[in-house]
């Protein structure tokens, strides 16, 4: 700093006395009598005191050169103006000095504030523009995809940051122009085609920012790959705020192809429902969990506990939650079975929660048709448990996190699902407690899923294994799932089962091959993909509605209220004690009867399909 203030006041005086010299010349038309001179002479001083002193009061050398900014060159035109108005008022009002002639004082403020913002730009000119042009002519040429606000910051980045890219040009769909020019770097049409604009800006790479939707990175991929351009994505800034990512340029990822425009979230209502409250996060180490507990953590709750049966799990979300700013967030870790009577009814004794997710469930399809006791005892009487507690605890609200499976459901995990929103609903109807179930389809990456599944066969050299060539699921990624889930809770009334919009559903085999060509290989030279058949309990498709709910209220952009009555609660016990009586009989008869329980529920809403899509 003390470099900064003996480089720059020098400098600025020698410009302000230019400055004032030039606004002499110019009122005398460059013809400067001995008189007029010794006038000069003798307010110089004066001039030069008065705006060392603004510079001094207003900090103005504290300033870098490095990052001068639009809000710099206000600074620098308040602090002419304020000297200018201060030497006036010494030089006519105090008579203070030879007087100088008002039109001179005018001209010399008009010189001085562009002259000063230019020596300020000067080293930010050398460094985005004249040093580029020495030493990027050897680094590879790339475009930025898009001319958007997020586009825009990328280039600014780049250009101030220097890294191994020189960029060329911007690319966008919507540019019709061909000589648009933004931020000094020409603005193409998309509609050119990939391979001439390659060919034109002798381009290797294109950088596309991570708020592309999925769609439109998965046309920009195929193009880019035919012609022959490689493909990065660079992290947007809320990426880097929540620590998702570090500065800096990434490969694309099957997220990026999945990706869609993001929702616009009520952060009044949300705040209204998180912030300064007491939450409970149950399967808070999971996947839907962990994100739930990072998004309400950013929410500033009054307290956060989280609950796990895993201790490594814990151990994890414990030492990555407390690593985040958290302030007088008062964060908690339990290590406990949502089975457990004891163990739950301390949790809710010791916290007295008003906010609980119910996050934690078996959800492995293939393995909860081998293990049906289990499923039925963690998804159906470790959510009854929970939901029984936080009607005594009286809790304020409680919010299931369910899934598309409990629509028809085909298989073990679906059905216990089912029983649990059945039962989430039931007590909606006699408790103080607002009672929400979110349901939902598949989430990338998530503990089991298909996706790293498919990652680890890339990475052993494959063949990818895939059900059944026409298999399809929906799939969301899990920031955005509990963004949702969050505006959900924050805009559900008691009773009400919400369906997030999933989008089009996606097919698994076209998945299985993007994930390939993402990996750098080529289907089917370098990895095959493999049909194995449909696994016990999936289907081909799965559904977010029932025929009844066929026609749901839209409450949000993102989010529908189904049309679903909460069943008797007399019909739910019925079936919760038949349940608990087969649990003792075994695997067999468990799976029996959730079956013919389930076989009740559906029989009321049979789905179709036709109104799946409708409603989606």
């Amino acid at each position: 700093m003390s470099r900064r203030l003996g480089l720059y006041v020098p400098a600025a005086l020698v410009v302000y006395f230019a400055c004032f010299y030039a606004a002499f010349l110019l009122k005398f038309e460059f013809v400067l009598t001995a008189a007029e001179l010794n006038r000069f002479h003798g307010a110089l001083p004066l001039l030069l005191a008065s705006k060392l002193l603004v510079m001094i009061l207003t900090g103005e050398w504290r300033r870098t050169f490095r990052y001068a900014s639009l809000s710099d060159l206000v600074h620098v035109g308040a602090g002419a103006v304020v000297a200018t108005i201060l030497f006036f008022t010494l030089n006519w009002g105090l008579e203070i000095g030879p007087r100088v002639h008002r039109s001179i004082i005018v001209i010399d403020c008009a010189l001085a504030i562009p002259a000063i913002g230019l020596l300020r730009l000067a080293r930010r000119l050398y460094t985005e523009y004249l040093y580029p042009l020495l030493t990027n002519r050897h680094k590879p040429r790339a475009v930025i995809y898009g001319t958007d606000r997020e586009a825009i910051a990328i280039l600014r980045t780049i250009k101030a940051s220097h890294p191994e890219y020189r960029v060329v040009g911007l690319i966008d769909d919507r540019c019709r122009e061909k000589f648009s020019v933004i931020g000094g770097v020409r603005a193409f049409p998309e509609a050119m085609g990939w391979p001439k604009i390659k060919q034109k800006l002798a381009a290797s790479h294109v950088l596309i920012p991570s708020t592309i939707p999925g769609k439109t990175v998965r046309d920009v991929l195929a193009n880019c790959k035919r012609a022959g351009l490689k493909t990065h994505v660079i992290p947007a800034i809320h990426e880097l705020v929540h620590g998702r990512y570090q500065l800096g340029m990434r490969d694309v990822t099957i997220a990026d192809l999945l990706r869609r425009e993001p929702a616009q979230l009520d952060m009044t209502r949300l705040n209204a429902c998180v912030t300064g409250k007491r939450v409970v996060v149950t399967g808070g180490a999971g996947s839907i969990g962990t994100e739930l507990c990072r998004q309400i953590l950013d929410l500033r709750p009054e307290s956060l506990v989280v609950v796990d049966q895993s201790e490594l799990g814990v151990f994890e979300i414990e030492n990555e939650l407390r690593a985040r700013p958290h302030d007088d967030v008062e964060l908690h870790f339990v290590i406990g079975d949502i089975t457990c009577r004891d163990s739950m009814t301390r949790v809710m004794e010791r916290f007295r929660p008003q906010l609980m997710f119910q996050a934690a469930a078996y959800k492995h399809v293939p393995l909860m048709e081998h293990n049906p006791r289990q499923a039925i005892l963690n998804n159906v009487f470790g959510t009854k448990r929970l939901v029984d507690l936080a009607d005594r605890f009286e809790v304020e609200q409680f919010v299931l996190i369910s899934t598309d499976k409990a629509v028809r459901p085909a298989n073990v995990m679906g059905s216990t699902k089912l029983v649990a929103e059945k039962y989430v609903q039931a007590a909606s109807a006699r408790s103080r407690t607002k009672f929400i179930t979110v349901r939902f389809g598949n989430v990338l990456n998530s503990t089991g899923s298909v996706v790293p599944t498919f990652r680890r066969q890339i990475a052993a050299g494959g063949p990818v294994t895939v059900t059944h060539p026409d298999i399809v699921r929906f799939f969301m990624t899990i920031p955005e799932a509990v963004q949702l889930v969050l505006q959900a809770a924050a805009i559900g009334r008691s009773g009400n089962v919400l369906i997030l919009e999933m989008g089009d559903p996606v097919k698994i085999v076209d998945l299985a091959k993007d994930m390939i060509a993402l990996s750098g290989a080529r289907y089917p030279d370098d990895i095959d993909i493999v049909f194995t058949g449909l696994r016990p309990g999936e289907k081909l498709y799965e559904e977010l509605f029932y025929e009844a709910e066929g026609h749901p209220e839209r409450v949000h952009e993102r989010i529908f209220c189904a049309r679903c009555p909460a069943p008797p609660e007399s019909q739910v016990q019925r079936h919760i004690g038949r349940l608990r009586e087969a649990l003792h009989a075994g695997d067999e008869e468990s799976a029996r009867v959730l079956a013919e329980i389930v076989a009740e529920y559906v029989a009321a809403d049979q789905p179709t399909a036709a109104a799946t899509k409708a409603a989606a």
